[in-house]
């Protein structure tokens, strides 16, 4: 069969609203973006959602819980309204598009424990619109044995594939993940630990904003090398790839006492470090590296990576891709790709034994 239509939404680790992309692709070579929305959540909602995520990763596995349950229902109305905005914005009707490629909100991710959880009601996102949906796209692979993260790798290989090789995408959202395509098409990816999400943590908490804008309070500060160092020390930067994270894995405590600037900039160096401990597993060290997410648009966090890494730090958009638009396109993508059979993860990605599919399709009635 040729290309599809296909509509990709993620509710990603920084929880700052809903990404939704149109594409059109034949889950191979072919990608041609059509459209691209995000939608914010309210701060209230944001809360909400933390505190739904801090509950589940308290679980020994996923069960009942009021606030979660409660907290999925409002997020499902968030989706389909995301995807009403789209199609009504990018003038697309329901009826031509072949497939949604749901993410849902990781809650919960304990691939150790073999689960992962992502929130969302795929049914009823299916029913609101007549279009089927792909869900659950990571509990296949943890089944078996695989990390369940990342996933966006075979997306970045489909768009990179005009690109000399090998070449290195850095995805910074609240969790950073970076791919590494090799000359042969082979891929290496794993989470390199935070991107923005102790960063968001901290405004929060401590600057009374829902984020750095553009990273200008970690400019204002000096990184407390001692504390950088600690933070360093985590047995997580050792483990060999592929590895995944959830962003529940690293707190605050660290920084606690340090001044609001001060600690915007160590947070930052943290991430910054995590890269390049990253990029000393990879199977060749990149001379460039492209970067998609938020967090590109940190210029402090932009800079200390070039600092740091001593390579050219670039956003992906000098490509011609969309930077805020890659992970949503990617599970559009991976959506197609799995109603055909075609593997979403494999041994260099989540370190699965083999390459494989995964997803629920949800029929509609």
């Amino acid at each position: 069969m040729g290309s599809r239509v296909a509509i990709g939404l993620m509710s990603g680790t920084s929880r700052d609203g809903i990404d939704a992309a149109l594409i059109r692709t034949d889950g191979e070579r072919l990608v041609e973006r059509l459209a691209f929305h995000g939608t914010a959540y309210d701060e209230g909602f944001r809360v909400r959602l933390a505190e739904a995520c801090a509950r589940a990763m308290a679980m020994d596995e996923p069960e009942f819980e009021p606030l979660i349950d409660s907290v999925e229902t409002e997020m499902t109305q968030a989706h389909v309204e995301a995807v009403a905005d789209l199609l009504g914005r990018s003038g697309w009707q329901a009826q031509d598009v072949d497939v949604i490629g749901f993410h849902g909100h990781t809650v919960a991710h304990k691939p150790d424990l073999g689960w992962t959880w992502q929130i969302g009601d795929a049914d009823a996102l299916a029913g609101a619109f007549g279009i089927p949906v792909v869900a659950d796209l990571r509990t296949a692979d943890v089944e078996a044995g695989g990390q369940g993260a990342p996933l966006l790798p075979v997306y970045h290989r489909a768009l990179a594939a005009a690109l000399p090789k090998p070449v290195v995408v850095l995805n910074l959202g609240g969790v950073a993940n970076i791919t590494y395509i090799g000359r042969d098409e082979s891929l290496v990816a794993f989470d390199t630990g935070m991107a923005s999400g102790l960063i968001d943590n901290w405004m929060q908490m401590e600057g009374g904003a829902a984020f750095d804008e553009g990273g200008a309070v970690a400019a204002a500060g000096h990184v407390d090398e001692s504390v950088l160092t600690g933070m360093l020390d985590h047995p997580f930067f050792e483990m060999p790839p592929p590895k995944s994270i959830d962003r529940e894995d690293f707190t605050l405590q660290p920084v606690r006492g340090l001044s609001l600037a001060d600690g915007a900039a160590t947070l930052t160096a943290f991430t910054a470090h995590s890269v390049e401990l990253a990029l000393r597993q990879l199977p060749a060290r990149p001379t460039a590296m492209y970067v998609a997410g938020g967090g590109r648009h940190n210029a402090t966090l932009m800079r200390m990576l070039r600092d740091v890494t001593g390579i050219e730090v670039k956003s992906v958009d000098v490509l011609g891709w969309n930077g805020d638009s890659v992970e949503a396109e990617g599970f559009a993508y991976m959506a197609v790709r799995s109603i055909m059979g075609l593997p979403i993860s494999f041994p260099g990605t989540t370190g699965v034994a083999e390459p494989m599919t995964g997803g629920e399709l949800f029929e509609v009635d």
